[in-house]
């Protein structure tokens, strides 16, 4: 493996559980292969879908953990068509309940020919290791399977009994539960990437299946490779269709324009008034854009490299970047129909249509945002186009710890996460991402702790043709998860 990050040797206090991880890597990488074989995209690939639903199935049932197995493996369909897979172990009387999250699904690989090998293939190049899905999410989905059989390995070493026993079975000498009498739920869905909304209502139709005191959602990542980070904020999304219409049809550019109303133009109009021409920052009226981010600063320059900015290229420079990307709103034009280029003909354009992300910091209501920006574009129409706004469902932001409030979960995760690193603290950021079954979590169960946090570096390239995971991140995740399961209480 490539050495060209420095990772720092974890605390001397978890060596023997430290050893327990890397002894479970070559199973890990075996895994992953076979997860990344599966093209499993929800909606487009249906039989790679349910293979990959199946293997996960198989996967949780063999964990060797007492109370696990396949009779604590439940399948269960959802309401968008796709499956996620539960396994439940109760907690014994007085210790609580910890659910493990991550998903299956993954993004389409798009052209191949962009990528340096397969998608499909699980391929280690200079220390990482690529393929569609190494790193979101199913390198996470890895970190859980280590980090209980690298903490079952632990004890059947320890006890000299293999399969330890059972959380109430008090007649196998010698032998101890790995978890203590915790209790562990598993939750692996499969429809993540386009929405997730066949967990959210399942979430909110059977609370039971995710009813847990601490929440790890592993589908999150650290500033950068070898540096422990908590994501405690997400920004909301509240995306809307702007259509323009001017004409009947589209009419000759050289006979009618310059007279005729373009509703290209008046599109672009509208869109241009969402962001300031100097600045970058955004405008639509009545927004708040006086957020700042109290937490790990987002210095300029790795911002570029993280974000790719070609030479020469500015970012927005109408705050630090943290402000901008955790805790402003922020516009983005996701797509526009109008003529392509190649074929163009000379016509003034009768419609025009365009897709609106907005996303909404912790604070803000997305209806309401929504709502102002809605009104925002009404009020811009050029010549009295007609302007028509069609809103998309939205996703709420999500704090993990309430302002100003502390968290003995995140304490507790903190400091697994810094000791598996060696590392002196841990990263707090943001992340302009949504991943709204946070909120439906915490609607379901208000009193649980949600934590967010994985494998997902920025040099994973996730989403983007060549993602990959660092294979160590992959171990010492898994040895925060191991030790914060063996000390919560």
């Amino acid at each position: 493996m490539s050495d060209s990050t420095p990772f720092a040797t974890p605390h001397p206090g978890l060596a023997p559980l430290a050893d327990a991880v890397g002894a479970q890597l070559d199973r890990a990488r075996t895994d992953l292969a076979d997860l990344v074989a599966l093209p499993s995209v929800h909606g487009a690939e249906p039989e790679a879908c349910a293979q990959a639903c199946e293997l996960v199935r198989v996967m949780l049932g063999e964990l060797p953990v007492p109370g696990l197995g396949p009779d604590a493996v439940e399948v269960v369909e959802t309401s968008d068509g796709s499956r996620a897979v539960f396994a439940h172990r109760p907690a014994a009387p007085g210790r609580p309940t910890v659910l493990l999250y991550s998903h299956y699904d993954v993004q389409p690989a798009g052209d191949p020919a962009e990528w340096t090998t397969s998608p499909w293939e699980l391929t280690e190049r200079d220390g990482r290791w690529y393929g569609r899905g190494a790193a979101d999410c199913k390198g996470n989905l890895v970190v859980h399977l280590t980090a209980l059989r690298a903490l079952a390995a632990l004890s059947e070493a320890a006890s000299g009994a293999p399969g330890g026993r059972g959380i109430d079975d008090d007649e196998a000498p010698g032998s101890t539960d790995p978890l203590d009498g915790l209790g562990i739920r598993l939750v692996v869905e499969g429809s993540e990437e386009t929405g997730g909304g066949g967990l959210d209502d399942l979430v909110a139709s059977r609370p039971d299946l995710v009813a847990a005191d601490a929440i790890l959602i592993v589908d999150s990542g650290n500033v950068s490779a070898g540096v422990p980070t908590l994501t405690t904020s997400l920004r909301g999304i509240a995306n809307l269709v702007v259509v323009v219409d001017t004409l009947e049809a589209g009419v000759h550019s050289g006979q009618f324009g310059g007279a005729a109303p373009d509703a290209l133009g008046a599109l672009i109009s509208i869109l241009a008034s969402l962001r300031d021409p100097e600045t970058g920052a955004t405008t639509v009226d009545g927004l708040d854009f006086t957020g700042r981010w109290t937490g790990q600063p987002y210095p300029e320059g790795r911002f570029r490299s993280d974000a790719g900015i070609l030479d020469g290229v500015d970012p927005s420079s109408a705050a630090p970047v943290a402000d901008l990307v955790w805790s402003r709103p922020a516009v983005t034009v996701l797509g526009v129909d109008c003529p392509p280029v190649e074929g163009a003909i000379a016509a003034v354009q009768p419609r025009a249509r365009a897709l609106v992300n907005l996303r909404v910091p912790p604070g803000t209501d997305p209806l309401e945002a929504q709502e102002l920006l809605a009104a925002h574009i009404e009020r811009r129409r050029p010549w009295n186009a007609r302007v028509r706004v069609e809103k998309e469902t939205v996703g709420h932001p999500f704090s993990t710890v309430p302002a100003g409030g502390s968290d003995p979960v995140h304490d507790l995760l903190s400091e697994c996460l810094a000791q598996a690193y060696g590392a002196a603290e841990v990263a707090q950021v943001g992340s302009g991402g949504s991943i709204p079954l946070c909120t439906a979590l915490r609607e379901a169960h208000p009193g649980a702790s949600i934590a967010l946090f994985g494998v997902e570096d920025p040099a994973a390239a996730i989403h983007s043709p060549d993602e990959s995971v660092d294979p160590r991140e992959i171990e010492r995740i898994a040895l925060a998860e191991a030790a914060f399961l063996q000390r919560l209480r």
